[in-house]
């Protein structure tokens, strides 16, 4: 029989790996930021702020006392963060550019097949003159490349990512592929400059074969998710195939990686996954999880994986902001509710003007609306206040649903 991991280890494993289980309360310095973010490997960007941006959430929801500009000093004046991509845009620690190297060829060859299909003619042939262009002109953001104007009704009909005009999807190119890197972002645009002028020397080692590179993708993954099916090794930094993944686990088979049963918050049959030897002999030391609620960013790495979240938590969590508003269940951009080691909830809400507006909370079927929950959930509310720079929380109808 397979070696088991309950499912209260299982989550205490996860989040200690993702920085979940230290003190929220103590004061992290910019070196603290940044350790955080090497034992994470990457925290996600996105567009979307009804609060605020993703990354910040994120990494808020660890630490209250995280300072915004810690995080830009790092990447854009220390550089020992950069921005590029794991399975979507992301800030990673510069420790491991040597390894974005070897990914840059991997991602040439799959954008160029992706984006023949999808992207407008002429995209190819723009590489050379764009990054000549940035080289001679520096840093260079997207509207600096004076697109020919469209008329109206072409403006109207087009106007998704895939049809960019072959001038900025160049630029993206570069980027995803090493020759250009973002020097900064203003107003979440991105401003791209050529990789030499970004990236430290230091970090540009190219020493870096295809067995590391596999090697180092399955093991770092591991790291940071304590246990994984073959899969979500793959799925971590969206660098390699799940059949890669699968070969290495199986070549370290008895060689300190084990297979054990993971047990499901459900009761439902353990899942058969992968772990380190060493992992199994600190399961009952795992240190606890604080008790208070907190905020999750939808692009959390905690729950970026659904289907784990699910087996893990019991808790099933879709973002609805590309559904139309007749059809969400529960909002345009919901943020799940933690609470020790569970998720106990989502509430929308947004920031508007000096407010902080909670539109609804709901809670799962099984957490009850008590007073000290209730009283959690404002004291939380209350940081992210403080942390957004708002002077109130409303509540929408003056009250919470299935609470206050």
């Amino acid at each position: 029989m397979l070696p088991q991991i309950t499912n209260s280890q299982a989550r205490k494993l996860f989040m200690q790996r993702q920085g979940l289980c230290d003190n929220p309360a103590v004061k992290q310095d910019k070196t603290g930021l940044l350790n955080l973010i090497e034992r994470m490997g990457f925290v996600q960007v996105d567009s979307i702020n009804t609060v605020e941006r993703a990354h910040h959430m994120i990494l808020f929801s660890r630490n209250q006392t995280y300072q915004k500009n810690n995080f830009s000093s790092l990447l854009e004046t220390d550089r020992t963060l950069f921005e590029n991509w794991t399975h979507d845009a992301s800030v990673i620690p510069t420790a491991f550019y040597p390894f974005w190297q070897h990914r840059f060829i991997r991602t040439e060859e799959q954008l160029l097949a992706r984006w023949r299909k999808w992207r407008r003619e002429g995209f190819e042939e723009s590489f050379e003159a764009i990054l000549e262009h940035v080289k001679i002109n520096g840093p260079t953001m997207s509207r600096d490349m004076k697109a020919p104007e469209k008329k109206s009704a072409e403006k109207k009909k087009n106007q998704g990512w895939w049809d960019w005009h072959p001038s900025k999807t160049a630029l993206e190119f570069l980027w995803r592929t090493g020759a250009l890197s973002v020097d900064r972002r203003e107003g979440f645009q991105k401003v791209y400059d050529v990789t030499n002028r970004v990236i430290p020397q230091m970090f540009q080692s190219d020493d870096i074969d295809e067995d590391q590179y596999l090697d180092w993708s399955c093991r770092s993954a591991m790291d940071r998710l304590g246990f994984a099916t073959a899969g979500e090794l793959a799925a971590f930094w969206d660098g390699i195939k799940p059949a890669e993944s699968k070969k290495w686990c199986e070549k370290h088979l008895g060689q300190g990686i084990v297979e054990v049963g993971v047990q499901s918050a459900d009761g439902s049959k353990p899942r058969r996954v992968y772990t380190y030897e060493n992992v199994l002999d600190k399961l009952d030391d795992l240190p606890s999880v604080p008790k208070r609620v907190r905020v999750l960013s939808p692009f959390d790495p905690l729950i970026r994986d659904r289907k784990r979240t699910e087996r893990l938590f019991d808790f099933y969590y879709r973002i609805e902001v590309f559904v139309p508003e007749v059809k969400r269940q529960y909002g345009y951009y919901v943020f799940p509710l933690l609470e020790g080691e569970k998720l106990i909830g989502r509430i929308d809400m947004k920031r508007q003007g000096q407010l902080l507006v909670v539109k609804g909370l709901w809670l799962e079927p099984k957490v009850k609306a008590s007073r000290g929950r209730m009283k959690a959930i404002e004291a939380e509310l209350e940081r992210v206040r403080r942390f957004v720079g708002v002077e109130y929380v409303r509540y929408e109808n003056g009250y919470l649903k299935d609470g206050l």
